[in-house]
C-alpha cells in the first residue's frame, strides 16, 4: 500500500498573506490541526499547525522567560519568538521547513517520517506538487480497517517450521533455545529468553503464525548472576 492509497485529497490550504486569525478560522472550521501553505504558483512553502499558534500574544501565552534564563538564549532565538509571538501574517509564524512524502511512498515509509520527525502530519507530492496529505489518524484507520489473518488449517508440522524459520531470521530471538510443539493449531513454547519483551515477541510471532489457534508459554528467563561470598 502507498502514500497515494490513504492520502486525503483534496487538500485545505492556507497562502502565506493569509492572516494569523483567518488561518486559526480554518482550522477550527475544518476541525484539522494543520494545513499546508501554498505560494500563488502553487508550490507548497510551509505548513500552519497548532503548535505554530500556541504562543501568541492575543491569548496572553507568549512565551516569557526569567531575566536570568534569557542570557542563555541567543538573541535570533528570542527574535524569532517574538515575531511568533506577535506576527499577522501566516508567512512569518509557519513551519518553512517541510517534511514531504511522495504518492508512491510505501506507507511504511510514511510511518517511519511521522515517528522520525515526531510530526502529526505530512505533505504527500506529485511531481513537486501538492497531490494529498497524510495524517497519523489516516494510518489508524488503515488498521481499523486492516483484515486480520484468514483463519486456515495447518498441519503441525507445517506450523512449527514456519514459526521456527521466522524467529530465527529475527535479531532479537534466540531461536536455538526454543522448541515448539502443536496440537491441532495449539502452539506450547518451551525454552528460555533474556526478557519480558523477548518473551512478549515470541508469543506474537507464534500468534500471526497462519494456522495457530491458541498459544501457551513454558518460557523461563535465567536468573541474574549473584555473587557468593
Amino acid at each position: 500500500m502507498e502514500a497515494r492509497d490513504i492520502m486525503v485529497s483534496p487538500v485545505v490550504t492556507v497562502a502565506p498573506s493569509c492572516s494569523v486569525q483567518d488561518a486559526a478560522r480554518i482550522l477550527l472550521n475544518y476541525h484539522i490541526s494543520g494545513a499546508p501553505v501554498i505560494d500563488d504558483a502553487g508550490k507548497i512553502v510551509g505548513i500552519i499547525t497548532e503548535r505554530d499558534l500556541l504562543r501568541r500574544v492575543e491569548t496572553a501565552t507568549e512565551r516569557s522567560r526569567p531575566s536570568w534564563l534569557r542570557y542563555l538564549v541567543s538573541d535570533g532565538d528570542l527574535a524569532s519568538e517574538y515575531v511568533k509571538a506577535r506576527a499577522r501574517n501566516v508567512a512569518d509564524v509557519m513551519t518553512k521547513a517541510v517534511i514531504s512524502a511522495t504518492v508512491g511512498m510505501p506507507i511504511k515509509d510514511v510511518a517511519a517520517l511521522l515517528e522520525q520527525y515526531s510530526i502529526k502530519r505530512v505533505p504527500v507530492l506529485a511531481g513537486g506538487r501538492l497531490a494529498g496529505i497524510i495524517s497519523r489518524a489516516n494510518l489508524v484507520q488503515v488498521l481499523a480497517t486492516a483484515q486480520g489473518k484468514l483463519e486456515v488449517e495447518l498441519p503441525d508440522t507445517v506450523i512449527r517450521k514456519q514459526l521456527m524459520s521466522h524467529l530465527k531470521e529475527e535479531p532479537w530471538s534466540d531461536a536455538w533455545q526454543l522448541n515448539f510443539t502443536g496440537n491441532g493449531g495449539i502452539v506450547d513454547i518451551w525454552g528460555i529468553c533474556r526478557s519480558e519483551a523477548e518473551r512478549d515477541a515470541i508469543r506474537v510471532a507464534a500468534e500471526n503464525t497462519p494456522g495457530v489457534r491458541a498459544v501457551n508459554k513454558h518460557l523461563s528467563m535465567p536468573q541474574p548472576f549473584a555473587a557468593t561470598l
